[in-house]
């Protein structure tokens, strides 16, 4: 809020009535003293109407200023023009309201500068806050649904639904992939999807699941994977910027840019993680799994390639990267992944040599389940890049 000095129109012209009526006065007493011999006269003997002074020192601080050591005066000053004096003074104060209205405008300028900046900036950093690792050891098992799981590969335990026309072999598919784990990248092409409001997470939909209150759309799972990454010493930069709202349509264009520039200054980032949430025409579709005593939301890793016609070299290599981590996963909490996607879209992962995109859940889970399983694939994560 900026805070600033008002002068009201009313005192304004308060105070312009009163100096007319003292500079007629001045005026006429100037020609009487023209017909008597030219006097010096001092300063301490021109003689102001108390109110007014009083007036004039209240609402321009600068008079105070020029009038604040009179009693202290002595100096006498010849063939001294009351008029003019009065002129010299307005003309001060008028210098001292345009100095006053100029620095206002100034510090507005500045500060609404500053919250345009604050504005195009969406990368949070991680809160140093402590949170809750997860476990291992822990039993888990799969929560049945009325989505059945599909695959066409399958490589160590980890399945692969393969949408493309490429034929995966057992060496496209060998985690024989290292990556730079000096900075992890979660951004969000579609920031306001949202889950199932719940007694914890009720919020007021802007769509049909979907909010853009960054405190109940996907948005805060990535704030969640970044607090647990961070936790493990990872270095996570998250970025909230809207990339589907106001418009829908063009998302993956204007998370192009974003991650374009972020990518431009973190040189050194392999790992780009684009978190979504699942969606199908099912509302009630909830992929779940309980691992120890709570639930926790399925997730989902869907990889692209140049299938569709777009420059895309490294595909093979996040798809090994996802590979990695599901086979860890496996280990550690079977069924807190389904089935890899390949398909023909890019998905802008030809960014990096370790992009993908990971679906959080489905419409029909809570925000809580989608937390927990933040918590595990963090964990996940560490074990595979330390």
């Amino acid at each position: 809020m900026v805070n600033v000095t008002v002068i009201k129109g009313r005192d304004v012209l308060k105070f312009t009535a009163k100096i007319g009526i003292a500079t007629i006065l001045l005026f006429v007493f100037q020609k009487i003293l023209t017909n008597f011999p030219k006097q010096k006269i001092e300063v301490s003997s021109i003689v102001q109407p108390d109110d007014l002074k009083s007036s004039i020192e209240e609402n321009i601080p600068v008079i105070k200023q020029i009038n604040g050591k009179e009693n202290q005066m002595e100096e006498k000053i010849g063939d001294i023009n009351p008029l003019e004096l009065l002129v010299n003074n307005q003309f001060n104060i008028a210098r001292h309201i345009e100095s006053k209205q100029k620095d206002i405008s100034n510090k507005q300028e500045t500060e609404i500068e500053t919250t345009n900046n604050e504005q195009e900036n969406n990368v949070e950093q991680a809160p140093t806050i402590e949170v809750e690792q997860a476990k291992t050891g822990l039993a888990t098992q799969v929560i049945p649904n009325n989505v059945p799981n599909k695959f066409t590969n399958s490589y160590h335990g980890v399945q692969v639904r393969n949408e493309t026309d490429y034929g995966l072999t057992e060496e496209m598919l060998t985690p024989d992939i290292t990556v730079n784990n000096q900075n992890i990248l979660i951004f969000h092409t579609h920031t306001c999807e949202s889950y199932t409001p719940s007694t914890y997470f009720n919020y007021e939909q802007t769509g049909t699941y979907r909010t853009t209150d960054l405190n109940f759309s996907v948005a805060r799972v990535g704030t969640e994977l970044q607090n647990q990454l961070t936790s493990y010493g990872y270095n996570v930069i998250h970025d909230t910027t809207y990339h589907d709202w106001p418009a829908y349509s063009g998302s993956y264009g204007r998370s192009l840019e974003t991650v374009k520039k972020i990518l431009e200054v973190n040189k050194n980032t392999d790992v780009v993680i684009d978190l979504h949430r699942d969606a199908l025409a099912d509302y009630s579709y909830s992929p779940t799994v309980k691992i120890g005593e709570e639930e926790a939301a399925q997730i989902m890793f869907v990889i692209g390639t140049n299938g569709g016609g777009l420059e895309h070299p490294n595909w093979d290599q996040n798809l090994k990267f996802a590979v990695k981590i599901q086979e860890k996963a496996n280990e550690l909490y079977p069924g807190l992944c389904k089935p890899i996607i390949l398909r023909n879209s890019r998905y802008n992962q030809h960014l990096s040599k370790a992009a993908c995109i990971i679906e959080v859940g489905a419409t029909g889970n809570t925000l809580e389940q989608c937390l927990n399983s933040m918590k595990y694939l963090a964990k996940v994560m560490s074990e595979v890049m330390k």
